[in-house]
């Protein structure tokens, strides 16, 4: 039964550590994206979403769209 415990307990373990780190690096996307110019509101839509690639988030601001075009082509 000691087993058991032990598995579920690293199991949890292991779903904290991953929730920590994606809160982490959803942090730091928001970081970035506010640097590059993008307002609150829209910098936390886009750092939320995984799917973007925040690389192209800074690219397109960096080129001259407006963060807000930016998070239409993005979203």
């Amino acid at each position: 039964m000691a087993n058991g415990s032990g598995s579920v307990s690293d199991a949890m373990e292991t779903l904290e550590t991953s929730d920590n780190e994606r809160a982490r690096v959803e942090s730091w996307r928001l970081h970035v994206l506010m640097e590059a110019g993008y307002p609150l509101p829209l910098a936390e839509r886009i750092a939320g979403n995984e799917t973007v690639d925040l690389h192209r988030a800074v690219e397109l601001v960096a080129s001259g769209c407006t963060p807000e075009t930016a998070a239409e082509i993005l979203l």
